[in-house]
């Protein structure tokens, strides 16, 4: 099994899903992914951490009503200063919600946490670990594999976060039918943003051994499938969503 102890700077740390029915999501991802489950504790206001072998994997956190946003999965993505990092973020375009000068939350001894949304509206976490260093499996069944950053204005954001975060950027290709391009940390392509007539969303591949049975115990444990699997350069994908409505991706591993 594949365990990281540090993610580069700039690319995903960590990955959490904010549920309306925290107990429904884990069951759902308890049996599609064998995930195991434990509560951070009182003082993290019911944050529960999911384990893929027993190494972090994901986090659970609910979605208060009051919020009035769909149950959704956020990207966190690596920094050593949270504050700077939204200070250049502000300075960039992005936004944030609070009043006043953008500040991370201490989250106890596990790090630091900021949210802002990009210039093109996506939304996005920040992540400056101290005790916690965020997913310790990748490319792994259930584990993340891929991220992608889909947008209407392609050019602004990879302009944003390549400012921002210092992302090395490869153009993939660049016509009107397809534009996208990859963000590399030592030479190797973590995620990828596209041009889409959608969105702005950042989205999270899983790994799975097998995608469509996979894809069927999503159907099984009361998801639903968004785009049905198909074979691609890049491996057998499909686009699910969980039994409380939040979407994610699929990707084979071999």
């Amino acid at each position: 099994m594949p365990v990281r102890t540090a993610a580069p700077v700039g690319a995903p740390i960590w990955i959490d899903l904010t549920s309306s029915d925290v107990e429904r999501s884990q069951e759902f991802y308890g049996a599609v992914f064998g995930w195991t489950f434990e509560a951070a504790g009182p003082e993290f206001g019911g944050y529960i951490n999911a384990l893929s072998d027993g190494k972090p994997v994901a986090g659970l956190n609910f979605n208060d009503p009051q919020w009035n946003v769909p149950d959704t999965w956020t990207t966190y993505l690596h920094t050593i200063d949270a504050k700077a990092t939204l200070d250049k973020a502000v300075a960039a375009g992005g936004f944030t919600c609070a009043e006043g000068p953008p500040e991370p939350m201490q989250i106890g001894d596990r790090g630091y946490m900021g949210m802002l949304s990009d210039p093109t509206g996506a939304f996005v976490g920040l992540w400056q670990p101290t005790r916690h260093r965020g997913f310790e499996v990748v490319n792994e069944n259930g584990a993340p594999t891929y991220f992608q950053l889909t947008t209407r204005e392609y050019g602004k954001a990879l302009e944003f976060y390549r400012q921002v975060f210092g992302w090395q950027i490869e153009t993939v290709s660049d016509t009107d039918e397809f534009r996208y391009s990859t963000a590399n940390f030592d030479g190797e392509p973590l995620l990828g943003v596209m041009s889409w007539d959608a969105g702005p969303d950042w989205c999270v591949f899983l790994g799975a051994d097998d995608v469509d049975k996979t894809v069927q115990l999503v159907l099984d444990n009361g998801g639903s499938v968004v785009r049905d699997a198909q074979d691609t350069p890049y491996g057998r994908l499909a686009a699910v969503a969980d039994s409380t409505g939040a979407g994610f991706n699929l990707s084979s591993l071999a």
